[in-house]
């Protein structure tokens, strides 16, 4: 199915543009409202914001792939990112890896095949003082044990 933004979605995304002084400045904004409306970012919705921000595909493409908070592939209900950065590896973040790895049976990078988790490493997250921690969705889990983990496993629903 082809993607296209709604009337209200363009109205957004001039809102935003006008905020910059080049409409590619906006690019992670809209990137965002896709992220947050469809789950990932396909091909054609890439076609969509370069048209809508006067950029290339290649140019969007660019950008998708460099952060590593934009998914190219539908993803699973649950997206958990555990921070591998120093601070949260000398506090215990390959553990808590391997521990998910094994309570979930995949692997970083794979899905569960209920689709309800995707299982990632991300670099900092910005919670050096918390690790080890770990990003579900919008929502932070620090302080991690394994009782935390298969706590907020559970309700994550």
């Amino acid at each position: 199915m082809a993607f296209t933004f709604s009337g209200p979605q363009l109205e957004q995304i001039e809102t935003i543009c006008a905020r910059y002084p080049a409409r590619r400045a906006a690019i992670l904004p809209v990137l965002w409202m896709v992220q947050e409306q469809e789950g990932w970012i396909s091909a054609e919705a890439t076609e969509a914001v370069a048209k809508v921000l006067d950029l290339t595909p290649a140019a969007v493409y660019e950008v998708i792939t460099f952060y590593t908070m934009f998914q190219r592939k539908s993803c699973a209900r649950h997206h958990l990112q555990v921070c591998r950065t120093l601070p949260c590896w000398l506090r215990g973040s390959a553990k808590l890896l391997a521990y998910l790895e094994k309570k979930l049976g995949i692997k970083a990078g794979e899905q569960t095949a209920d689709g309800r988790f995707k299982l990632s490493t991300v670099e900092c997250l910005a919670s050096c003082g918390t690790a080890p921690m770990m990003q579900a969705g919008h929502r932070y889990y620090e302080e991690l044990t394994p009782e935390k983990v298969d706590k907020i496993l559970e309700e994550l629903k």
